[in-house]
């Protein structure tokens, strides 16, 4: 990953974090169970983006590299390493 992509991960990453804080403060607060449960699927949603991010820099970098490489193993760990994340996703 170039250090431009993991900067802009990060960085994501640590708005979660502080949204994650958020949720527990208010949690402490008790704070009204819609308002929490709204910022929960806030930061479920800002977690789904991140995780599509970087599925398509995989994609983009990992997988492509395997294919162009001309490998077979490395082609066929690569596509299943994927279809056991996504069937992981699925459980």
């Amino acid at each position: 990953m170039n250090d431009a992509d993991k900067h802009s991960l990060l960085k994501r990453l640590n708005r979660l974090e502080g949204q994650v804080r958020g949720v527990a403060r208010m949690v402490e607060e008790d704070r009204y169970c819609i308002d929490v449960l709204t910022q929960i699927r806030a930061v479920r949603a800002a977690l789904s983006r991140v995780e599509t991010g970087l599925l398509k820099h995989h994609l983009d970098h990992c997988i492509e590299a395997a294919i162009t490489g001309g490998d077979s193993a490395d082609q066929r760990q690569k596509a299943n390493e994927l279809i056991e994340l996504l069937d992981r996703s699925n459980r």
